[in-house]
């Protein structure tokens, strides 16, 4: 056999994605590599936007053109060369929008044979025809039970929900079901047009106006004639009649705001659809079983529980069953192995963390058996316990022996410390960062003292001991009964930092969400979430936190404006007038190029600026609008520091130290992170009286610990200025500068939701059931045990 001379290492020159600095680094194949740096240094634009950006568009030139126009592709990455690169496979935590019918089963496929054990092993009622398996899926026509099709529950409402307070007049919001503002003034200005007394206390209304006010699905288009104010004109325009049950149905299965799903929530029943049971499927379908069980009945089992059952029922059913089971017991073995033996089939997939669907994906790659391929990760320990970490490490390393490459986005330090090889890319974010520190193995980036991962790596001694704050008073929840959470009652205590812990599956964030503006003492909450700040490129840092408006009415304050006479909508990228037309405040122009990527070029006419010529005329201390969306928000703190109602806002990013960003950056360059922190800083500059609660579920996810630092910092700072804060957490560091902690388990699903200590953290570091205790004892370090 002729010896073989393939290069072993991936090699990358003049790197240029994003704030890459002509990047040249070699990674090692066959191999674990972590990637590290501080958020926004540019480890993921290495990763991602280059290694994995270039793999994909090499596999995509093998592909037949024709199909080639039936994909979405990305462009060539900005890099001069990359030799030796296998075909790789992305596992990123973006998740698609939520859609009820994606389960645990579709994701990992494992309900694909489920349904042929069913139709092929099944038992039959006597004479029952024998049936394919796409009549056990609640998601075809021809499994769907026709009378909620296929989804299990039938939502609908009741009068007592919909008007809460009989004694008020429908002009005085008595249907508290509907909207607010204009719209809910358009439904009572129409009621009235058609004839309805919108001035008589509810309960006073005949009864059958009120059940056709509430009820009916007739859409009447009227003639409204609005009440003039004083100070403006209304003509008469036609408005269109819309009952409150049907706005409250149409909002909770329509909108894409969480806020108004859940307002919408409030005034719904849920009960199991009277023709399946809830089993989503027809009953020709749900009279069939394997093991005495219906298919709704084994979808709704805990992986584990399910594997069990099956292990223990192959025997007796023949060659098929036997086969059949196996294939499911081996699939199921590599979620359970990942730490996910709580979830079951039917659970929706919005209803997961981003971390419960990445491992998800990773189970099933587990199971394809592909080897010299390098498979690329986007932070696999996001929303995992301490405890399931170790479990992760066996299945990379599986992955590996196999004969693959894995490439890891990461900022645990036990994944960091476990790597064969690190690229450690710094020193800082943004503009400050975009260079390879070290490249080599872990145990010589003792030696770069440029890097901010060397300090946590190896120099980590604990803190000084904090005095734990004492509770002001307390916020008590429950009985909660949600998911698996059975009846539980919670106290959380007020005006000090809580931390909610357990592990992957225990029921924190269903605890925590329980949490709500109407329970007594919770004043304001605020919710800040990694959800992204906007979808598109036009949203960006300055829109998303008000500097925009701030901004533009400088710009309109200026002599030039004043004397052209524009107002603030000129300096808008968003509306026309001030913008470029030609690509509509864009700032590019798409290139259609059929079986080729698409390509995407500096707008001919404002080359990027996003304003026609007019608008850029006008300059604020030298700048156009356009550089000045281009500045920093380093650069931007000290343009504006003589600007009150910019320099807060300013200020505050900084604080949470996203310095690096850019006013114009799009929301669709930013991390979960970064947006998170985003949400964070546009709280933080308003400036609150009243006491308030901020709920945090992860918000250490996507962050180096150099980031967390900051971030905790602030969030102290919060508690100090008289607030609450509760964040749902793994990262024990974190915890152990909490002064309280609530530990949810001991185990996820059946085997979790309840309170198994709360306390101080040196208390809840010394519960025997705890599963949190042993690596929050560890965290507190000498000052905990003593």
């Amino acid at each position: 056999m002729p010896e073989s001379h393939h290069d072993p290492y991936v090699r990358v020159r003049g790197a240029r994605e994003h704030n890459l600095a002509g990047v040249d680094v070699d990674i090692p194949r066959d191999a674990l590599v972590v990637f590290t740096g501080v958020s926004g240094s540019g480890k993921s634009s290495l990763a991602f936007g280059t290694i994995y950006a270039e793999a994909q568009r090499r596999y995509f030139e093998s592909v037949a053109p024709y199909a080639r126009r039936l994909i979405h592709q990305v462009g060539a990455p900005a890099v001069g060369e990359i030799t030796g690169l296998p075909p790789a496979v992305s596992l990123e935590q973006r998740r698609s929008s939520p859609n009820a019918r994606s389960s645990v089963g579709t994701v990992t496929t494992l309900s694909n044979s489920l349904r042929m054990l069913f139709s092929r092993a099944g038992r039959y009622p006597e004479g029952a025809e024998r049936l394919d398996s796409d009549a056990f899926s609640p998601n075809t026509a021809a499994g769907a039970c026709p009378s909620c099709h296929g989804l299990g529950l039938l939502h609908d409402t009741s009068e007592e929900l919909l008007v809460p307070e009989p004694e008020l007049s429908i002009r005085q919001g008595a249907i508290a079901a509907w909207p607010g503002a204009w719209q809910g003034k358009n439904l009572r200005d129409v009621l009235d047009a058609l004839g309805y007394d919108v001035d008589r206390p509810w309960r006073e209304l005949d009864a059958k106006d009120r059940e056709w006010i509430l009820f009916t699905d007739e859409q009447p288009v009227v003639t409204v004639h609005p009440v003039r104010d004083a100070d403006r004109i209304q003509r008469p325009y036609q408005g269109t009649y819309m009952s409150a049950r049907r706005y409250v149905l149409r909002t909770f299965s329509d909108s894409k705001s969480p806020t108004l799903r859940a307002k919408a929530e409030r005034f719904l029943t849920s009960a199991p659809c009277p023709v399946c049971g809830g089993g989503r499927l027809r009953p020709e379908a749900l009279a069939v079983t394997f093991a005495g069980q219906t298919i709704a009945d084994l979808a709704s089992l805990p992986l584990t529980a399910l594997a069990g059952l099956l292990s223990t029922t192959a025997a007796e059913d023949g060659e098929t069953a036997r086969v059949l089971t196996g294939d499911l017991v081996a699939r199921i073995a590599t979620v359970t192995e990942l730490g996910l033996g709580y979830l079951s089939l039917d659970r929706a997939t919005p209803t997961l963390s981003n971390g419960e669907l990445q491992r998800l994906r990773l189970a099933t790659q587990l199971r394809s058996g592909l080897f010299g391929v390098v498979y690329v990760l986007d932070e696999p320990s996001a929303g995992l316990h301490p405890a399931d970490t170790e479990a992760l490490l066996v299945v990379l390393d599986r992955l590996k022996a196999a004969g693959n490459s894995v490439f890891v986005v990461e900022h645990h330090l036990d994944v960091v410390r476990h790597a064969d090889w690190l690229v450690d890319v710094g020193p800082l974010a943004g503009v400050h960062g975009g260079r390879v520190l070290h490249s080599g193995p872990p145990g010589e980036l003792v030696d770069v003292e440029a890097s901010a991962t060397r300090r946590f790596l190896f120099d980590r001694e604990p803190g000084p001991a904090r005095e734990v704050r004492a509770p002001a008073g307390w916020l008590r929840t429950g009985p909660v009964s949600r998911h698996n959470l059975r009846s539980v009652d919670a106290a959380f205590p007020v005006g000090v930092l809580t931390a909610v812990t357990g592990v992957s599956g225990s029921g924190k964030s269903t605890l925590v969400g329980a949490l709500t503006e109407e329970l007594s003492g919770v004043g304001r909450l605020v919710t800040v979430d990694q959800r992204p700040i906007g979808r598109t490129p036009r949203s960006n840092l300055a829109t998303y936190t008000g500097l925009f408006d701030v901004v533009r009415k400088l710009f309109t304050e200026t002599e030039e404006a004043r004397g052209r006479g524009y107002k603030a909508g000129r300096f808008s990228f968003n509306v026309p007038g001030g913008r470029c037309e030609t690509c509509q405040g864009e700032g590019f122009v798409s290139v259609e190029l059929l079986f080729l990527p698409s390509t995407y070029a500096p707008c001919p006419d404002c080359h990027g600026a996003r304003y026609n010529p007019e608008t850029l005329q006008v300059r604020l201390r030298g700048l156009t609008i356009a550089e000045v969306l281009d500045l920093t928000v380093e650069s931007a703190a000290v343009f504006f520091e003589d600007t009150p109602a910019a320099a807060r806002s300013l200020r505050t990013l900084l604080d949470v130290g996203l310095g690096y960003l850019r006013l114009g950056q799009p929301a669709t360059e930013l991390s979960g992170g970064e947006a998170q922190r985003i949400k964070l800083a546009s709280e933080l500059q308003r400036p609150h009286r009243s006491p308030t609660l901020y709920v945090l579920d992860e918000p250490t996810t996507g962050l180096h610990p150099a980031d967390v630092e900051v971030l905790m910092r602030q969030l102290h700072g919060l508690v100090d200025a008289g607030h609450s804060v509760i964040v749902v957490e793994h990262d024990m560091d974190v915890v152990a500068t909490a002064d309280w902690v609530v530990d949810l388990g001991p185990g996820g699903g059946d085997e979790g939701g309840r309170i198994v200590a709360a306390g101080p953290p040196d208390r809840v570091a010394r519960a025997a059931e705890s599963r949190t205790a042993p690596y929050l004892l560890r965290a507190l370090g000498p000052a905990g045990r003593g």
